[in-house]
Formats: structure tokens, sequence, C-alpha cells
């Protein structure tokens, strides 16, 4: 196999058929994230959640739940860290780091 996860197998750890997604302005300050603090009866978008593994790098990938198309993904190099954070008030709730193609940091969401 190549050192560099280009021949890894992409094994599937976990499914979730429906999450709600909510878009997080940027933050004003160093208050932590707190899930009351949004419309959590209207998200921004619903689909499916894979989370899959290739080498030592998990993806936490939003997905279409018909299509199956890459809506956005949060490469987890390592846990805890910067791509997946707690919010204050909920065990349900976290926040995704979403980078997009080309590596750079990308939006918060709320799932």
């Amino acid at each position: 196999m190549a050192t560099d996860g280009q021949f890894e197998y992409e094994s599937i750890l976990c499914v979730k058929p429906e999450v709600n997604v909510y878009r997080i302005p940027p933050r004003a300050s160093n208050r932590a994230i707190r899930a009351a603090d949004w419309k959590l009866d209207a998200p921004d978008w619903t689909g499916r959640m894979r989370v899959t593994a290739r080498g030592k790098v998990a993806y936490v990938k939003l997905e279409d739940k018909v299509s199956g198309e890459l809506f956005a993904q949060a490469p987890v190099e390592e846990y805890p860290g910067v791509a997946v954070e707690t919010v204050s008030d909920s065990s349900r709730y976290f926040v995704l780091r979403i980078m997009d193609d080309n590596g750079g940091s990308g939006t918060d969401y709320m799932h």
C-alpha cells in the first residue's frame, strides 16, 4: 500500500440516514457555541451522514439521501481537534469544520 493514502481502502464506520444541518455565522467572540442559539426547527439542509475512514483519517460526509451526491465533508485527523467541536448545551449537536476540495478551511455547520 502507498504511504500517501492514495491506494488505501475506504471503510464505512457509521451511516445516519437523516441528519439536519444548520449554517453557523462567524463567531463574534470566544464564547462557546450553544445549540439553543439556532433555529433548530428550521434546518438549512437535511440529508444523510456517512463516517468513513481511509488510513488514519476519518471523514464525516454529508450527502443527499436519494442521489448520494456529496454536499460537504470534514476530514478528521484527530479528536479532539479543529474538525469536530462540541456545543456547550447539548450532547446531540456538534460543529463540523468543512473543508473544500482544495483543502482550504470552509464553513462551520452544526448538526
